[in-house]
């Protein structure tokens, strides 16, 4: 079993910058792949990022290459989603997700509660 805990969002102007913060409970996390999602109103919940295990390898949605960077520390159990150049249209509430095996946009099997992220134009 894994426990996640977002922390980090919040309310910024549009070219600016956040970072998420995943802390990770529970037991064998870095043996997890890790991964951030996000949902905007009305819409479904689509992936963003993930990171493989030992945080060689990296994955991200189209939309946020060359913006986000997502990285790991497991030795403080956590993952981050670094943000810049944020957009109005990156607001959504932004998950934590783990899951065993290699980096795929579904089939995560833990989660987060979610933090908001707001851009305002």
């Amino acid at each position: 079993q894994v426990q996640l805990v977002e922390s980090g969002g919040g309310l910024v102007q549009a070219g600016g910058s956040l970072r998420l913060s995943c802390a990770a409970s529970g037991r064998a996390f870095s043996n997890y792949v890790m991964a951030w999602f996000r949902q905007a109103p009305g819409k479904g919940r689509e992936f963003v990022a993930g990171i493989s295990w030992s945080g060689g390898r990296t994955d991200y949605a189209d939309s946020v290459k060359g913006r986000f960077t997502i990285s790991r520390d497991n030795a403080k159990i956590t993952v981050y989603l670094q943000m810049n150049n944020l957009k109005p249209e990156d607001t959504a509430v932004y998950y934590c997700a783990a899951k065993s095996g290699i980096i795929l946009t579904t089939g995560y099997d833990y989660w987060g509660q979610g933090t908001q992220v707001t851009v305002s134009s």
